[in-house]
């Protein structure tokens, strides 16, 4: 711990990043305090689970008394009434990057997963990786931030004194008065990149834009160091073209330094093999589902080899992973209907979420419940990739846009049109304003065998408790 025990305010702590920072300060010893607009699952859980505080609403009287520091989460913006306290009596303040680099990564190996899509998956595999070494060899035991939180662990962060830190690096802007990407304050001693694509279209004018900062990520990478980065996708190969170290690319290519192939799931897993410098080089099995994950897993396979963990804590640690909280998660099965929530923020991983669910369930009917929430889906940008992959599922259901008056008129999703058009695609959609209307709606539809997918990176009025407890009703 730098100095003494501080009370430490965190402003906007129902955040992934934020709740778990504010469990890594508290392991410090410092007080930790925290206000919200809302707090909803899994992040509200691990909060009270802690017994850290949250205040709601957002509100001057939250730092009475004054504390130490704030942590301004990046939601917040000029007229919330705490930044304006804050300001107006010069209350120290700082973001939730910077704290986490002086804090924390300071003096230690900051290992980063970065990418568009995957990144809190991929970060939980490389974490349970290293714990699953460190069996042996107890020097390996990780520290962690998650933006999620990991089932094996049962928490999105950790703390030891070892010297492996573990980050996800989130491209999204750090705070109202820092409009640069998270990432940058991470300074990666070895870096995965999954994917980058068109994302946060709320901060990001374009592509090229988002493929800016992944550079400026990869420009951090010390010549010493390595980046593991997907080889499927031209925008990752640019972003890594003038790295400085060592790239190893993993991906399905024959190019490929870490090649997937024989991928397939039966009795309940994931088998594949990977195969490097043209020889196998080990086989894996992994309860996940999805052409994605085996991506995911690879990616942790490859950097935690390339940092010394032997192959078969590999093997053993991909064998045993639980996955991640609201990632391809069970919430119930009730009279042989399953129910899925998943943080689906953008069309590509609403496409790789459904298509997994199609490996593991191919005979079943399977529905897609979205709620457009993410500052992507609210916008029509990506209206066409969003169809394509709905058309995947048998039945769709849109909720209305979330918060929809917020964004610009000529920026807005209608989700009238994506209806419009998956049905003259062949794709039976409906629309409905609300989690109460969809479940009263959809509920006497459903039937044995159907597999119900709920999209959305929110908490969608609670959709998650109202559709089970639905059909516990109606099913007796």
């Amino acid at each position: 711990m730098n100095g003494k025990p501080r009370h430490i305010h965190l402003s906007g702590i129902c955040g992934t990043a934020m709740a778990s920072l504010a469990g890594l300060l508290q392991l410090q010893g410092h007080h930790i305090t925290g206000s919200d607009a809302a707090a909803y699952p899994p992040m509200s859980d691990l909060l009270r689970g802690l017994g850290i505080p949250v205040m709601e609403p957002y509100s001057e009287a939250n730092l009475d008394p004054a504390p130490d520091l704030v942590v301004i989460g990046n939601a917040l913006s000029r007229g919330n009434p705490e930044i304006e306290k804050i300001l107006d009596a010069r209350i120290p303040f700082t973001s939730m990057a910077a704290l986490l680099k002086e804090e924390f990564l300071a003096g230690r190996e900051s290992l980063v997963v970065a990418g568009t899509h995957g990144k809190t998956t991929t970060t939980s595999m490389l974490a349970w990786i290293y714990q699953t070494a460190s069996a042996s060899k107890p020097e390996l035991e990780p520290s962690f931030l998650i933006g999620g939180v990991a089932e094996n662990f049962g928490t999105s962060f950790h703390l030891r004194p070892t010297r492996t830190f573990i980050v996800e690096g989130d491209e999204y802007d750090t705070a109202f008065f820092d409009k640069g990407p998270k990432f940058l304050h991470y300074f990666p001693d070895a870096l995965i990149l999954t994917h980058v694509e068109f994302d946060h279209a709320d901060i990001y004018a374009d592509l090229e834009a988002v493929k800016t900062a992944f550079k400026r990520l990869v420009n951090l990478v010390p010549r010493r160091g390595r980046i593991v980065a997907f080889d499927g996708s031209p925008n990752v190969t640019e972003c890594v073209a003038k790295a400085f170290c060592k790239v190893e690319r993993y991906g399905f290519s024959a190019e490929a330094d870490w090649r997937l192939q024989s991928l397939c799931y039966r009795n309940g897993a994931m088998h594949w093999e990977v195969w490097k410098s043209g020889a196998l080089w080990s086989a894996f099995e992994m309860k996940l589902a999805g052409e994605h994950n085996a991506l995911n897993a690879t990616a942790a396979a490859a950097l935690a080899a390339g940092q010394g963990i032997p192959v078969e804590a590999i093997q053993q640690a991909l064998a045993s992973f639980m996955s991640v909280k609201r990632r391809l998660e069970v919430r119930a099965e009730i009279g042989g209907i399953t129910v899925i929530d998943d943080f689906a923020h953008h069309p590509t991983a609403i496409r790789e979420t459904l298509r997994a669910l199609r490996s593991v369930y191919p005979q079943s009917r399977l529905w897609a419940v979205l709620e457009p929430r993410s500052n992507t889906l609210r916008r029509r940008v990506l209206a066409d990739d969003l169809i394509e992959s709905l058309r995947i599922a048998d039945r769709v259901i849109l909720a209305g846009v979330y918060q929809q008056q917020k964004i610009k008129e000529d920026e807005r999703l209608h989700p009238d049109e994506v209806i419009t058009a998956l049905i003259a695609a062949g794709t039976p959609a409906a629309l409905y304003p609300d989690a109460n209307a969809i479940v009263k709606e959809i509920v006497p539809q459903l039937a044995a065998g159907d597999v119900v997918a709920i999209l959305s990176n929110g908490g969608f009025d609670g959709i998650y408790e109202k559709l089970p407890a639905a059909l516990r009703d109606r099913l007796g």
